[in-house]
């Protein structure tokens, strides 16, 4: 028998127990004697190569026998990959929260550990992924599965964050957003995305409520704009439609659903228009980057129980933010129009035609080409938002 055997314990894919002999050969566990002794075969045995290597260890792990008749070469690569997975995949049963697990983050710390013989993150992300995955809830794979009532429907303050469902729309909103939502609702901005919706579903859609300051006389605000894209969801409200998406629905004709919603809709109004009587909110820029933040946190298509997570972890930012905020921590950030003169001249001047064309008597076609020229012109002006 060899001296100085240096023994790791590891395991393979399936979970089985796996001896690392001096960092080269590996051993699958075979069988158990009566004496509680393990024998551990090299894992060529069962190849061409039929190696008939083979170490026993008592149940202490020592060595009570090491037979070396390697008929191959060592492999020092792939003994380092399994040593590397089995090392990570034991720091992520520590985590308490599957949820906060940082793969790439953990691979790190295991490869500062391990030294040059680590092998390189793209070689184990998928075992480490499938690894962190095996710790979450069982998936949900449809609509129907969604439980009404989870532990995972909790705030991080132990309130409630699922308030509706049926049988095709959930909605999450906790205390604190449903106080925002009554306060300060004068604006709202929606907007949809496919990318970090769960495999069964069809969108994820985010609804945002603008603060411009404090309401705190709690006087509810009757007013409602809601920005959006180009989609009527909300009855009783002002919709305001994002500008850029109007001009690129009417002018390019590349969205035929809005291309025809404003061309035969009998409820069509450029008041709707985001530059009718309003620059202050241009477009649905408030909604929009805040779902491609989302789509870079997530992968595509998550979990459930992961979207959910994050969702909590986004609303515990904004109430810690907003607490920070009433306590005087308020830093409002400035909005620059370097163009709102321009515009507002352009609008009215085109408000001016417009009642001219009603005077005259004009058919709905020829309102639709006077405000597609205004955003051909809007388009024009170089709009500074700083």
């Amino acid at each position: 028998m060899e001296d100085n055997i240096e023994i790791e314990i590891s395991e393979t894919n399936r979970g089985n127990e796996q001896i690392i002999i001096n960092k080269k050969h590996k051993f699958n566990f075979s069988f158990q004697r009566k004496d509680k002794s393990k024998i551990y075969r090299c894992t060529e045995y069962k190849t061409l190569n039929k190696c008939k290597s083979l170490i026993i260890l008592n149940d202490k792990k020592e060595v009570l026998k090491y037979e070396s008749l390697h008929n191959h070469l060592e492999k020092e690569i792939d003994v380092s990959i399994s040593v590397a997975k089995h090392k990570i995949k034991e720091e992520i049963k520590k985590n308490s929260i599957p949820m906060d697990i940082k793969p790439k983050h953990i691979f790190n710390v295991v490869s500062q550990e391990m030294g040059l013989i680590c092998p390189e993150y793209s070689t184990i992300r998928s075992q480490i992924i499938r690894n962190v995955n095996k710790q979450f809830p069982p998936n949900i794979k449809s609509f129907d599965d969604i439980p009404i009532e989870s532990e995972y429907y909790k705030t991080k303050r132990n309130e409630n964050f699922m308030i509706f469902k049926n049988t095709d729309l959930i909605i999450f909103q906790s205390p604190f957003q449903a106080y925002l939502f009554s306060n300060y609702h004068k604006n709202i901005f929606a907007d949809g995305t496919f990318y970090a919706a769960p495999k069964f579903s069809y969108q994820l859609f985010i609804t945002r409520t603008y603060v411009g300051e404090f309401n705190m006389s709690n006087t509810l605000i009757t007013t409602i704009n809601f920005h959006c894209d180009f989609e009527q969801v909300f009855p009783n409200i002002n919709i305001k439609y994002c500008v850029w998406h109007y001009k690129r629905s009417l002018e390019k004709q590349k969205n035929i659903l809005c291309y025809h919603e404003v061309k035969n809709n009998n409820d069509y109004n450029v008041n709707n228009w985001n530059y009718y009587e309003n620059i202050e909110h241009l477009t649905n820029n408030a909604s929009e980057p805040y779902n491609s933040y989302l789509n870079n946190i997530f992968p595509n298509k998550p979990l459930f129980y992961k979207l959910i997570y994050i969702l909590k972890e986004e609303e515990k930012l904004s109430y810690n933010d907003y607490q920070r905020r009433t306590k005087g921590n308020w830093k409002k950030k400035q909005k620059i129009f370097s163009a709102t003169d321009e515009i507002k001249i352009l609008i009215e001047n085109y408000k001016s035609k417009e009642i001219n064309l009603f005077y005259n008597g004009c058919n709905r076609n020829e309102l639709i080409k006077l405000w597609k020229e205004c955003l051909i012109d809007l388009n024009d002006i170089n709009i500074n938002l700083k």
